[in-house]
């Protein structure tokens, strides 16, 4: 009885183990999803931040989403290397009734306007931090009582085709 007892605890710790590596870099893998090298403007590699993550010594919380941690190791991970949220790529399409009056509301949220067109309505292409997303929603939707769209392009600022360099 007292080898099975403790063979089943070698495999439950052996599991968990892994279960903390799966996570450790599914972590990581956000992390490349969503940031980029704000010099280059290019994404890291997954195997890149893993290296990163070792070398502050993050240890993952079995307790807590990927996604939160993945929030926190970007934030720990600013203080040692040049990394940022990449930004998202939105087009709007606004009734130009309400479009001239919302764009000015929602000019501070936007990092860059990439292109704009006026014809029957407003169509914006901007990129925003994503840290917005929320808030730009809600004015959109609140403030073309639901005729302006929304849509979401891309989230990084990566150009289709580039290779990931490390």
């Amino acid at each position: 009885a007292q080898i099975l007892s403790k063979g089943e605890l070698q495999v439950s710790d052996k599991e968990r183990h892994t279960q903390l590596e799966q996570m450790f870099r599914d972590i990581a893998t956000i992390v490349a999803d969503k940031c980029v090298n704000p010099e280059t403007k290019r994404p890291y590699t997954v195997i890149l931040i893993e290296r990163a993550m070792k070398d502050i010594h993050y240890s993952v919380k079995p307790n807590k989403s990927t996604k939160q941690q993945a929030l926190e190791v970007i934030r720990r991970l600013k203080e040692t290397m040049q990394i940022e949220r990449a930004h998202m790529r939105l087009r709007f399409i606004l009734p130009v009734k309400e479009g001239k009056k919302l764009k000015e509301r929602l000019k501070p949220l936007i990092k860059v306007i990439e292109s704009e067109d006026f014809h029957e309505q407003l169509e914006i292409v901007c990129l925003i931090d994503p840290g917005c997303f929320r808030e730009i929603d809600e004015l959109v939707r609140s403030e073309t009582k639901g005729k302006g769209t929304l849509e979401v392009l891309s989230l990084k600022d990566v150009e289709e085709g580039d290779e990931k360099l490390e």
